[in-house]
């Protein structure tokens, strides 16, 4: 499903030369869970960011279902964005404003789809978090918990093949955190293929397949339950 083959990342000053990420080599297949692991700065986030066509890379290839992601202008990583990737991020960054409802129908508003369509997506997603009773509630109203798995709710409306976590739980305590993590692995269950990038040690245990970026590289990966891997790198 994501190819990414020799990925350099620099950053580039009047002054400094950064490489965020150096020849980074990944194969991540249909239905997999991954947590990726790594000191601060070590190139995480770059990564993820790479992934969801949030960020271009300096140089390598990247396939995206096939798709040569360098090969495509601007306009058309947008569109493979929307149509393939969910983003669920550690802030939530639901809008205020709106209710729980409004905030999960905004994207889908952008993407022109029919209201009644947005509505029953929606309420779908929200049932699946275990929310739909709390439609009209405005994101103050919930705890932290909650609130992400509204994050989580309007990330699958769009219903993407691919979710890239960046540290879903990083504000969560640890009672919430295990459960937005149980709500993750049912979603992976159901078919979603999902990339976590996580400082937590005892969640990332929890995904059937850890990688490590170090420098810029991926270091190391270790395999739990069992399940099937491909990872290639330094």
């Amino acid at each position: 499903m994501l190819t990414m083959n020799n990925i350099n990342k620099v950053y580039q000053t009047d002054m400094v030369q950064t490489h965020a990420l150096r020849d980074f080599n990944l194969q991540v297949e249909e239905g997999e869970f991954i947590a990726v692991t790594g000191p601060s700065g070590s190139g995480k986030t770059t990564f993820l960011n790479i992934a969801g066509m949030l960020e271009t890379f300096t140089n390598g290839q990247y396939l995206l279902d096939g798709v040569d992601v360098g090969s495509l202008n601007d306009n058309q990583r947008a569109d493979l964005r929307n149509q393939k990737i969910g983003f669920i991020f550690q802030g939530f960054n639901l809008i205020p404003d709106l209710n729980l409802f409004e905030n999960i129908e905004v994207p889908l508003r952008y993407r022109g789809i029919k209201a009644t369509e947005r509505k029953r997506r929606v309420m779908e997603r929200l049932e699946q978090v275990g929310l739909a009773s709390r439609a009209k509630h405005l994101p103050q109203q919930l705890s932290g918990g909650q609130q992400q798995r509204v994050a989580i709710a309007r990330a699958l409306a769009g219903e993407p093949r691919f979710l890239l976590a960046d540290e879903p739980t990083g504000n969560l305590d640890s009672l919430m955190a295990r459960q937005v993590m149980e709500l993750l692995e049912q979603i992976n269950r159901d078919g979603a293929t999902i990339v976590m990038v996580t400082h937590d040690p005892e969640l990332a245990r929890r995904a059937p397949r850890n990688i490590q970026v170090v420098d810029g590289q991926l270091a190391d990966f270790t395999l739990y339950q069992g399940n099937p891997a491909v990872a290639v790198g330094a």
